[in-house]
């Protein structure tokens, strides 16, 4: 491999297709991950996550010679930092991943360099990392491009969406700017917003945060639907023939990467005035609870019933439709929560998106449906939709799975 241009720093869902797809355009990226096994994936020209498309783009990548994996960086042009941002205590962020990448491409730093921040981060953090930068290579002070990019794609399209959405571009200085908005041209058709990097970390934490709200909406209607005997889904899609109304389907709670997290990156700094985007967290996440209870209800009232132990499938354990993808996943937690309160009964777990799990036995849909006495519809994939269900079974709906 020649000498490469780019440095990836994270090869996960973002950092992966994103360092493929810069090198399908003959552009050589040295990838890094701390996972030596996902670098030895990677190196092999496979994938080691599921992505329509991903792992044609990375083999051909690899194949090619302008896609390579290292657990460490070497010198570029480019730095793409592009790691997780979790959480510690009390929901408050934890950027010491961006920390520890900045930290790994210190040292090979050189004048006129650009580095980027892709990753989710707290309003500030563009500037934290410069002010790091500068304290340890005071030298470079005021020679490095440094800007503020976020991803804004939908997991199941990623490769499309890395090319065709628009991006946010917030650099610390107008030179900065100009270098990353140079940079994203070579690969996005998409048109790039230019802003400074405050701007572009608020507008990503927005963007999620709005969502976010949008759902809690939905999910509390649910719950007060349920109490007032009316089908949520019919009554959702009557109030959207107003020509100014589209209320969103609501679920089992709100998983993922983004709207489940990002919300807290505001929260967390502005506690005192985020007062709707708080609340709308509380919702989505009782909705989750609320979901495990009937669950648990559904059970109790069938031993009633019947003098046995129900056996109960638990349908879908990813954070949203036709995906693998478990991170925060609302549904992940309500199967935990009902195996936590289990006594006896026999539970059929089901993700048709993955083979094994390291925690739950994982069981053929079909199997499940046909063994269950109590079906609960957590995931609305693909795969469950308009199954042939006797009518003797007890089907709890969570996702709208018909609607």
């Amino acid at each position: 491999m020649n000498k490469p241009e780019v440095v990836m720093i994270g090869l996960g869902y973002i950092g992966l297709p994103t360092a493929a797809l810069i090198a399908q355009n003959k552009t050589y990226v040295h990838g890094v991950d701390i996972n030596p096994s996902v670098v030895e994936t990677i190196n092999a020209g496979k994938i080691h996550i599921v992505e329509p498309e991903l792992d044609t783009a990375v083999a051909t990548a690899v194949g090619e010679g302008y896609l390579k994996a290292a657990t460490t960086p070497v010198e570029a042009n480019t730095y793409l930092i592009v790691v997780p941002t979790p959480f510690k205590a009390k929901n408050e962020p934890d950027i010491s991943f961006v920390e520890a990448a900045t930290r790994a491409v210190l040292p090979l730093l050189k004048a006129d360099d650009l580095y980027i921040i892709e990753s989710t981060s707290p309003v500030g953090t563009t500037e934290k990392m410069m002010q790091l930068i500068y304290s340890e290579r005071p030298e470079l002070e005021g020679k490095l491009n440094i800007a503020y990019c976020p991803e804004r794609v939908l997991p199941g399209n990623v490769m499309y969406e890395l090319v065709h959405n628009d991006r946010v571009i917030g650099g610390v200085d107008e030179q900065s700017t100009e270098k990353a908005v140079a940079f994203y041209k070579q690969f996005i058709k998409g048109d790039l917003h230019r802003t400074n990097a405050r701007t572009a970390e608020m507008c990503k934490l927005v963007e999620n945060s709005s969502r976010d709200v949008q759902i809690a909406f939905a999910n509390e209607l649910s719950l007060i639907c349920d109490k007032a005997d009316i089908n949520v889904w019919e009554l959702i899609n009557l109030a959207n023939k107003h020509p100014r109304v589209n209320i969103l389907q609501p679920g089992c709670g709100v998983g993922g990467h983004c709207i489940a997290v990002d919300p807290y990156f505001i929260v967390s700094d502005y506690p005192m005035e985020s007062q709707i985007i708080g609340k709308a967290r509380e919702i989505n996440n009782y909705k989750s609870f609320w979901c495990a209870e009937k669950v648990q209800t559904a059970k109790l009232e069938f031993e009633l019933e019947h003098g046995r132990k129900p056996s109960v499938a638990l349908m879908g354990l990813a954070f949203k439709p036709d995906i693998d993808d478990l991170r925060e996943s609302p549904a992940k937690y309500i199967v935990q929560k009902v195996l936590q309160n289990a006594n006896n009964e026999t539970h059929y777990i089901v993700e048709p998106n993955i083979t094994e799990h390291n925690v739950f036995k994982i069981t053929d849909y079909k199997t499940a449906l046909e063994k269950a006495d109590i079906i609960a519809f957590l995931v609305a994939h693909k795969e469950f939709k308009n199954l042939n269900i006797s009518t003797h079974k007890k089907v709890l709906d969570f996702c709208g799975i018909n609607g």
